[in-house]
């Protein structure tokens, strides 16, 4: 008797729901299913409470909610004409989760300033600012960032410490603004 043959390639993972209003093409939803499923993992080996674990699978799945809509819509929605188009995301999934009725402030700080940092920040924001550099997804320092997603249940704040530390680097190197924000950020880590 034979089985059914098997597929040549895993199967997809399976895809998080995102909100109504959210814009993203299958790329951008690929990478927030990584950067969830690189969350939920560790708040199951570290054990988090089922509120804290909710709230970081919040902050995976809303973060890059709105990364597709195009600049001049960022823009209407943030009321900011001088930000990077690139960092405008952010506050805009936090301006609808908030106009949506989310009022857990470790989440919407998470997802507001998630590309760009913030030294206010509980663990939910630096969980999502790890997972979001650290997915697998990502094509640059791979066996680095591997390490630093497998030691994040051993030792967050020291693995927080060198994501931080690598995107500044990455910042500065690139010739980046620095956001008051992300400059708070590195003061309080290092």
């Amino acid at each position: 008797m034979t089985g059914m043959p098997l597929p040549d390639h895993d199967p997809p993972a399976p895809r998080v729901e995102l909100p109504p209003w959210s814009v993203v093409s299958g790329k951008r939803h690929a990478h927030i299913d990584r950067v969830t499923a690189l969350l939920d993992g560790w708040a199951v080996a570290m054990k988090l409470s089922r509120d804290e674990a909710q709230m970081w699978n919040d902050a995976g799945r809303w973060h890059d909610a709105l990364r597709d809509l195009s600049e001049s819509e960022l823009r209407l929605i943030t009321g900011d004409t001088t930000s990077p188009f690139g960092t405008l995301h952010g506050p805009a999934a936090a301006i609808r989760l908030e106009q949506g009725g989310e009022t857990r402030r470790d989440v919407l700080d998470a997802v507001r300033w998630h590309t760009v940092g913030s030294g206010n920040w509980g663990r939910t924001g630096k969980a999502l600012y790890m997972a979001d550099y650290l997915e697998p997804g990502r094509p640059f320092a791979v066996t680095d960032r591997t390490f630093l997603a497998q030691h994040v249940v051993i030792d967050f704040d020291g693995v927080f410490r060198q994501v931080v530390r690598h995107r500044f680097e990455w910042t500065l190197r690139e010739g980046k603004m620095l956001f008051p924000e992300a400059v708070a950020l590195w003061n309080a880590v290092r």
